[in-house]
Order: C-alpha cells, then sequence, then structure tokens
C-alpha cells in the first residue's frame, strides 16, 4: 500500500569538474564529493551508470576566470572537455551541463557586473553562447542555473539558430537565495566576492512569486522546471506539479547533504534513514527528478 517510493531512474548525480590530471580532492564540507580532473570524472560517470544511475550533471572549475566569464563558452574548457570523454566512454549515460557564470567569473556572480549592477541582458546572450558551445561537445541537456531574465528564451533561440533543436532545457525556474548553498559555493569556488544574490534570486518568503516564474520560463521554451532548494521548498514543489503540466525536478542542495553528514558523524542521527526520508519527502511533495550528492548512497541501500 505504499504510496511513494524511490527509484534509481530518480536520481540525477552531480560531479565537480576540475583543470588538471589525477585530480580527485575531497570537498571539507560535503564528505564523500569531489573535485576531479576530467580523467578521473569519467572514471566517477561510469560507476554512476553501473549502479543504475541515469544521468549526471556537470560543474566546471576552470583554471582562468574573468569579469565575463569567459571560460564558460570555451570549446575546450573543463566541462566541454568532459562531456566529450564521458560520452565516447559511457555514451548510455545521460549529461546535464549547468548553464551559469557563477563558477567562471573572478567576482562570483551569476552574471556580468556592470558599474556595480548585475547586466541581465548582455549575461543572457553569454548564457546562450555557454548552451550552443556544450551541445557542441555533445551534452544531452543543458540547465541554466542563473535566474536571469529571458534567458531560457535566449538560449532556445542560439540552440535552434545552431541546429541543437533537439537540446532540452531543464530550467531552474524557482531558485531561491538560500542560506543552504554554502557548501556549493566551497565546492565549485564561486562564492560572490562581495555583494550577495538577492537581487536575481528569489526571496525564500514568496510563494505566489514561485508559480509566476514557472509559467514564464515554460512560455519561453523550458521543457523541465527546477525548485532549489528542496527540503525548505516541499510546499513549492507540489504546488509547482499541481498547476503545471511538465515534468518537475528538485536539487536537494548541498547544505541540506552537508547537514546530514554532520549531524551523523557526531552520533546525532541515524544517516540511511534520514537520507531516505528526506529524499521520499521530496518525490512525495511531486518532483519527478532528484538532484542530489546522495544519489550513489541512496541508490545502494535501494539496490540491497
Amino acid at each position: 500500500m505504499r504510496q511513494t517510493s524511490l527509484s534509481p531512474d530518480d536520481f540525477i548525480y552531480p560531479l565537480f569538474v576540475t583543470h588538471g590530471k589525477g585530480i580527485k580532492r575531497e570537498i571539507p564540507s560535503m564528505p564523500g564529493c569531489y573535485q576531479e580532473s576530467v580523467d578521473n570524472a569519467v572514471w566517477s560517470a561510469k560507476e554512476v551508470h553501473s549502479l543504475g544511475i541515469p544521468a549526471v550533471m556537470l560543474f566546471g572549475i576552470p583554471e582562468h576566470k574573468d569579469e565575463l566569464g569567459s571560460s564558460a563558452y570555451d570549446d575546450h574548457g573543463v566541462v566541454q572537455n568532459a562531456i566529450r570523454e564521458i560520452k565516447e566512454t559511457v555514451p548510455e549515460l545521460y549529461v546535464i551541463t549547468d548553464v551559469c557564470l557563477c563558477e567562471y567569473t573572478s567576482h562570483g556572480h551569476c552574471g556580468i557586473i556592470e558599474k556595480g549592477d548585475l547586466d541581465n541582458d548582455r549575461t543572457i546572450v553569454t548564457l546562450a553562447l555557454e548552451a550552443v558551445s556544450h551541445s557542441r561537445a555533445g551534452t544531452d541537456m543543458v540547465a541554466p542555473s542563473d535566474m536571469m531574465d529571458g534567458r531560457v528564451t535566449a538560449i532556445r533561440s542560439a540552440l535552434d539558430k545552431e541546429g541543437f533543436g533537439e537540446i532540452p532545457i531543464l530550467s531552474y525556474a524557482v531558485k531561491y537565495a538560500s542560506a543552504f548553498y554554502g557548501p556549493f559555493r566551497e565546492a565549485a569556488k564561486s562564492a560572490p566576492q562581495s555583494g550577495d544574490r538577492h537581487s536575481y534570486q528569489m526571496d525564500p518568503a514568496n510563494r505566489y512569486e514561485a508559480l509566476k516564474e514557472v509559467a514564464l520560463d515554460i512560455e519561453e521554451g523550458a521543457d523541465i522546471v527546477m525548485i532549489k532548494p528542496a527540503l525548505s521548498c516541499l510546499d513549492i514543489i507540489s504546488d509547482v506539479k499541481s498547476t503545471f503540466n511538465v515534468p518537475v525536478a528538485a536539487y536537494n542542495v548541498s547544505g541540506e547533504y552537508s547537514m546530514v553528514k554532520a549531524a551523523a558523524k557526531l552520533g546525532w542521527i541515524d544517516e540511511e534513514r534520514v537520507m531516505v526520508e528526506i529524499l521520499t519527502s521530496i518525490k512525495r511533495a511531486g518532483a519527478d527528478l532528484i538532484v542530489t550528492y546522495f544519489a550513489k548512497e541512496a541508490v545502494k541501500i535501494l539496490n540491497g
């Protein structure tokens, strides 16, 4: 009579790809997660596929950063190289790529800064270049996570113009300015050098704004919509799932992962039970897909 059950098909596993060779550097605030050079990321992708997890999401840590985030659309950048190597080695694994500038800009913001303010229109041009570059490398799906206005239209138009009309868009339609992202910013080396991201990410207090943002992204051409973070937004996941007839993804973010790991290390909780309960609650709320750093551990439990 159980109404909600987890499956390996529910999960997307994030990978942090960095420059160099032979690198597998554990992220201190995210035990069990690593910054990996392309060669090691390929091995991780093979492990993910062997466990039955259908997809990975790639985040890049480039060697060089600048104010414009130009490494984001370098056809020989770390993410582009990782796409090619993973698709050649594990062609059955579905590769999704993060499309944002925060990992590539020297200031750590998700867009281009002009006179102290984020320039939305210049940023979406660069994001479109990044999405096209990922598609040339062979990505299966692009996932803009920047929260700029109009970026789905810009990316869809650019992909279609360059002959990538079949590449779907997983849009971070609802991304709150959350305190749960701290460990990720360490992992991706993407913390803002000044200010914060409240001008383009959403106020966590706003519920109905989420529906507006999702409606706009679907109208612009999003194929799947993402809610981030997941655990503190179960009501938003439910609202979006019941309102729109599109697949819904949720990001079980770094802070949610790290809290469980820290409490388990202190012996305060049963890590496996809490992990499964959290993931089940996200799916129960309505998520069709869950991006989670727990994916490998969860699947090992599900597989007995």
